[in-house]
């Protein structure tokens, strides 16, 4: 039986919900950003269990089609942007599609519609986010960084960075507290 999860967009999540689910006696096949597979149907009282366990973590099962879409297209960016050391070669629209399955065009206007913002807008503000993250880690210069993230060159991502942030990379560097917004705020 496949469970899709809000908000679930970390390595703690999904280690988090495994515990849950051990408590719970229940068996997973998989557990991944945004869904668990799980060998048991889930009865009303483990249903309820489970969303509460999940609530009191700051996750929520998801039962609305467009609702587990939408935090499948989230899950897609944020493991792509996040969690792999190489950016796809290919378009991030090909990408997307490729991964879910579905018509780019759909998956955009959907995600538009629902989030507010464009796939594109949420793949730059986790692009930002991922370049404050290795910035703070100070274990790559910016051209590393931008070559990283596919950036077409230092100037483009430095102009993408204070577009969102409202300052330079340099600046960034020199703050004391260095703020960074958690990926599930994102």
């Amino acid at each position: 039986m496949k469970i899709h999860i809000k908000y679930m967009v970390s390595l703690r999540c999904k280690m988090v919900v495994k515990e849950e689910l051990k408590k719970l006696g229940l068996h997973f096949i998989v557990v991944d950003l945004g869904e668990i597979e799980i060998m048991e149907d889930l009865t009303d009282s483990q249903h309820d269990a489970l969303k509460a366990a999940l609530l009191d973590s700051g996750l929520e099962l998801m039962d609305d089609k467009r609702a587990v879409l939408i935090e499948k297209i989230k899950n897609v960016i944020v493991e792509m942007v996040h969690y792999t050391d190489d950016l796809p070669k290919i378009n991030y629209s090909d990408y997307i599609s490729e991964k879910l399955h579905y018509d780019y065009t759909y998956l955009s206007n959907l995600f538009s519609e629902v989030k507010g913002i464009t796939i594109q807008q949420f793949i730059i503000l986790h692009k930002i986010e991922q370049v404050k993250e290795l910035m703070l880690y100070e274990e790559l210069n910016l051209t590393e960084i931008s070559y990283r993230l596919q950036y077409s060159s230092v100037a483009h991502l430095s102009n993408q960075f204070k577009k969102i942030t409202g300052l330079t990379p340099s600046q960034f560097k020199l703050l004391k507290d260095r703020r960074r917004t958690p990926i599930e705020e994102i």
